[in-house]
């Protein structure tokens, strides 16, 4: 039986005082569609408001990978994206959650995507996120009441990496919080792929640890078929 992926997304399209133009990051979402296609997953989307969602980085079309993503199913399924709420999560191998700056808009406090995150983790199913991605789990709290990223080995988006991007933007430093929370932050070189799994939990650094990201929650959904 063909494994399923949920793939959450936001629905922002600016962020901060400046209005910023925003949404999900093109590679961040159409690499590991790519790599969840070629193992033959089924992949869904869904968004918080059931919204069509919007796409940040356009300019980076020419990739291989973005572009079938723009051209083929990817893009036309996540702007038919169901509405979270009516999406019965128990029914996915994983979740995964693409970063770009919208997420650090909708995301922090969403108490059903909370609910989600946790419930997901909890059954032992896979949770992805990468870059702002994982602001996803953060505030997410496991059914004995402490969060859900304390002791956890993780990484995101970094605040050396915010500082050089979007620091102006961005209601609070992602590492920062996370590591708040108790998570064992890993950073990795600026801009360079790092991701990291703990457990059934997968995280990436930025644009250029998303494939790298999908490549681990596929080689953990395929491990635990053995």
């Amino acid at each position: 039986m063909k494994k399923k992926i949920l793939i959450i997304v936001s629905n922002a399209n600016v962020i901060g005082p400046n209005n910023r133009r925003t949404g999900i990051f093109l590679p961040e979402v159409a690499h590991p569609y790519a790599e969840f296609t070629k193992a033959d997953y089924r992949i869904d989307f869904a968004s918080l408001t059931g919204d069509t969602p919007y796409l940040d980085a356009l300019n980076l079309a020419d990739d291989p990978d973005n572009l079938e993503f723009l051209t083929g199913k990817g893009w036309e399924a996540m702007q038919k994206a169901s509405k979270l709420s009516e999406v019965n999560v128990d029914n996915y191998d994983a979740v995964f959650v693409p970063g770009g700056l919208a997420p650090m808009v909708d995301m922090p406090e969403n108490e059903l995507l909370k609910s989600i995150i946790t419930k997901t983790y909890e059954r032992n199913a896979v949770v992805g996120a990468v870059c702002h991605g994982p602001v996803a789990l953060l505030n997410a709290k496991l059914s004995d009441g402490t969060y859900l990223v304390s002791g956890k080995n993780i990484t995101s988006f970094t605040d050396e990496e915010e500082n050089a991007y979007a620091i102006a933007d961005v209601p609070f430093l992602l590492e920062t919080a996370l590591t708040e929370q108790g998570a064992r932050f890993h950073a990795g070189a600026a801009w360079a792929a790092h991701s990291i799994a703990d457990g059934n939990l997968v995280t990436g650094q930025n644009p250029a640890s998303a494939k790298g990201v999908a490549e681990k929650m596929i080689g953990i959904l395929e491990s635990s078929d053995k």
